[in-house]
């Protein structure tokens, strides 16, 4: 039987897509939390070069990237597929993953600045969220892949549940469902799946440890 491992922290969006992966897919796996902070030997061995997690270790081979951790768990475990055999609908998936890949930057930006720059990075969710609405979530599908959740609501999980954690914590609004009606039932059918409703991080431990790092920034710009 494979030995699966999962480097990660509690927190991190990019750690969840492979948790949610790995139980949509049904493969027991070992977690081992990482102090990023203090981080671990095994950690800087498995991925010396960015030295970051997610980090995926399969029969003592380390795979890292979050996007290309899930197309490796997709490729081995074929069972529950997260992504589709057509090549047209599969090429669609990717240019959304990559597309959320690419925007996954404005999360941390949104509660690490103040003012005109963070309007600035608002003003950059807005767009994303209008691109979700307008050309992914059409044609009435719950997902993006239709009636059954695959790797691109896995990549969008920062808009899913991580975004209000951070609108609730800097005193923000910036979705509002009426203005994205498609957005906001696909969230609802999205955090409704058991596996993604019964494995999300804390709320309260979140926003503690938000305030905390805002209060640790401010103290090193002063």
């Amino acid at each position: 039987m494979a030995v699966v491992k999962l480097f990660g922290t509690w927190l991190s969006p990019y750690v969840y897509r492979v948790i949610w992966a790995l139980k949509l897919k049904g493969i027991p796996y070992e977690y081992i939390e990482e102090d990023l902070s203090n981080k671990s030997p095994l950690l800087l061995q498995y991925n010396p070069i960015h030295k970051k997690i997610p980090v995926l270790l399969h029969d003592g081979k380390p795979i890292c990237e979050s996007t290309v951790i899930l197309r490796y768990i997709d490729e081995i475990w074929p069972q529950n597929p997260l992504l589709p055999a057509d090549p047209y609908d599969r090429a669609v998936a990717l240019f959304w993953i990559k597309f959320a890949d690419d925007k996954s930057h404005l999360l941390s930006k949104l509660y690490r600045t103040e003012g005109e720059e963070q309007e600035a990075v608002v003003k950059e969710w807005l767009e994303m969220l209008e691109a979700m609405e307008e050309h992914a979530l059409i044609g009435g599908k719950r997902f993006f892949g239709g009636d059954e959740i695959n790797m691109v609501d896995i990549a969008f999980c920062m808009v899913a549940h991580w975004l209000g954690l951070i609108e609730d914590f800097a005193g923000l609004k910036i979705f509002e469902p009426h203005k994205f009606p498609r957005v906001s039932s696909w969230i609802q059918n999205f955090k409704s799946v058991p596996v993604i409703k019964d494995n999300l991080p804390d709320t309260d431990k979140m926003l503690g440890l938000l305030k905390h790092r805002r209060e640790m920034l401010r103290s090193k710009s002063n």
